[in-house]
Formats: C-alpha cells, structure tokens, sequence
C-alpha cells in the first residue's frame, strides 16, 4: 500500500481539529502521519486546556511543528510540512475541512496516473451554508471526474489550473521536481503550483468520489479581501496566470447562479448576490493592479497583512 501522510496547517484552532483528526484515523487507507504544522503555539496551548485533551497523546502518529505567525506563509509553511514527511503522497487539507466518508484519502491515492502531480476532492457545503455559497459549489466541484493537462488551457481556461489545497493529495517524487510550493506568495499557492505542474507535462486530477465538507457565508468585506489578495497572487505570476483570461469563468458563475434563483423561486435573492459579487470584483480588480496603489492603501485591502511586511 503506497504511503500517504496527511498534513494540516492551523490557526487558532478549535475542538472541531479533533473530530478531523479522528476522521483522518479512520480513513480506509490510514495514513502514515499526521503533520500538524501550527501558527502561534499559544493558541494550542490554549485548545489543551480548554479542552482537557492532548490529542498528540492520543495518537501516536502526529507529528507537531509551530510557527510565529510572522514565520507562516501559504507557501513557505506547507513545504515545511512536506519537509517533515518521507510518505510517496501528501495530501494537504486545512483544520475546516473535514471527510465525507472513510474513502477519501483511498479514492484520491487510486486517481493518480504516470503523469498526475495533484489530486484535489469535491467540496460540499456545510448544513448552514448560504445559497449562492451553495450553489457555487456545484459549479466548481462537479460530478464528472476530470484529468486537467496544459492542452485544456484553451477550452478551460483558468479551471485548468483550479487545484484546491482545502484538499489535495500530491506525489512527492514530482513535488520535488517541480520544486514544492513558492515559498513567498500570499494566496493561491495551490493554482501556482498546480499551473507549474502542467506547464511542465503533468497532470491534475478532479476526484469527486473523493468528498470534503466545507464552506464560507463570507461577509461582503472578507470577499473583498479574499479577492483582493487573489488579483495580487495573480499579478506575481504573469508566468502562470499573464496568458490566461480569469475574469470568464467569473462571469459564468455570476450568470448560472441568478438563473439557478429565478428557477427556485427566489428572484430576492439576486440583489444581494450581485451586491456580493461587486465586492469580488472590485476586491479582484484593485489586487490585480496594487502595484499602482500606496503600500498602506494595499495592506488595507489584504486578508493576509503579514505578507506585506
């Protein structure tokens, strides 16, 4: 059986860590190690007492690291994850998601061609998530399995290099070709590598047997950050994103889901989205031209201000 550890990267995290933790023990195909990889040790202290549990006690294959939160980074924190494992794959997930099933981590390690750098999972929504949110899911996480290669850059587009880090398995013999992660990047660290791999002849597989339970209600302002520090992850990759058009799958979505509320009887639900949808936008559109803007102004609009720094 070909060796997977599993590595997590968390922040403030809370009780619900453990029943992933315990979901990720019961897997099918168990993995070899758990790689907790954890932003400011105080936090975690602090969920031990809390909670009364040590749960690196519990089990005795988790493996635990910390990191000042000037120390993380999207890039640099999960390669220092990958540099703790000897598995053949890693699958990358963070402390919200969590399992459909006990086959997760089997039905991504069974997708993997000769050619196959990543595999990423289905992302379905949790019982409290918005409509739109909802709806969105089934737009990019579909039910028909897709291998994505650079020859699917003209028929879709930006989708080709889609690869989610929520959860995606990599095998390491090509991780380590390409170079793992950027190490510097405040965003979007899985499409940059993810657009490498195919640059380079490899593949990216869409596993939707393989199913995760996550989603957002973001606020108006959190979707302008988040968006925000997308247009910039995008603007320092001119090799990866600079030849693609990103804005159409956007549009798409924004069209599919005001049909998708008028054919369930819920026109009301329009103005707000597209209210939504305008803080995306102008979130995206000033992140893809921060160069022209004052460094504080920038930082203002970022989710993750100590990238800037």
């Amino acid at each position: 059986m070909q060796t997977v550890d599993v590595i997590i990267p968390t922040y403030k995290p809370d009780i619900s860590l453990f029943s992933l933790i315990e979901d990720l023990e019961k897997q099918s195909h168990s993995p070899e190690h758990i790689i907790i990889v954890n932003t400011e040790e105080k936090y975690w202290n602090e969920l031990k007492e809390k909670s009364g549990v040590d749960i690196t006690e519990k089990f005795d294959n988790i493996i635990l690291r910390h990191v000042t939160k000037e120390q993380f980074d999207h890039g640099a924190t999960r390669n220092l994850g990958v540099s703790l494992s000897n598995a053949e794959f890693f699958l990358m997930m963070t402390q919200d998601a969590f399992p459909r099933d006990k086959v997760l981590i089997s039905s991504l390690v069974k997708s993997f061609d000769s050619d196959s750098a990543a595999a990423y999972a289905r992302q379905y929504p949790k019982t409290d998530c918005n409509l739109a949110e909802r709806y969105s899911r089934k737009f990019n996480y579909p039910n028909e399995p897709m291998k994505k290669t650079q020859k699917d850059v003209g028929r879709l587009g930006i989708k080709t290099y889609f690869c989610s880090n929520v959860c995606a398995m990599y095998k390491r013999e090509v991780y380590d070709k390409i170079g793992g992660f950027i190490n510097k990047t405040i965003f979007n660290e899985d499409m940059v590598y993810a657009g490498t791999a195919c640059q380079k002849g490899y593949a990216i597989m869409y596993v939707p047997e393989a199913g995760v339970i996550h989603s957002h209600n973001y606020t108006y302002m959190q979707q302008f950050h988040r968006n925000f520090d997308l247009g910039v992850s995008q603007t320092d990759h001119p090799e990866i994103f600079g030849a693609i058009k990103s804005e159409t799958e956007g549009k798409k979505m924004v069209r599919q889901t005001i049909e998708h509320f008028k054919n369930i009887g819920k026109p009301y639900l329009i103005p707000d989205y597209v209210i939504m949808c305008g803080f995306r936008w102008l979130g995206y559109k000033l992140g893809r031209n921060y160069k022209m803007l004052p460094k504080k102004l920038a930082i203002s609009f970022s989710m993750n201000k100590e990238y800037w720094k």
